[in-house]
């Protein structure tokens, strides 16, 4: 079944989606203009991804505003040494 375009993927749909591109991009095989492309549709779905991501912390924060008066803070990941 062939997906399509107009249809919006989901955060796990476009990361499994951005692990595929990877992994072709890293064998190396594919021709440039293709790779190219590739890379091209793999930013434009981390930039969905991205999005989806700051929608969902967006609503994390007004219900925890909402609820019980509790305030948001801010989120920052723990660096994991040379990532």
């Amino acid at each position: 079944m062939a997906k399509q375009k107009d249809t919006p993927l989901s955060l796990e749909g476009g990361l499994d989606e951005l692990e595929k591109i990877v992994g072709e991009l890293e064998g190396g095989e594919m021709p440039l203009e293709k790779a190219l492309e590739q890379f091209e549709k793999g930013v434009a779905i981390s930039q969905t991804c991205r999005k989806q991501l700051e929608e969902a912390e967006h609503k994390v924060e007004i219900l925890l505003k909402k609820g019980r008066g509790l305030e948001a803070e801010p989120f920052e990941l723990e660096d994991k040494g040379g990532e």
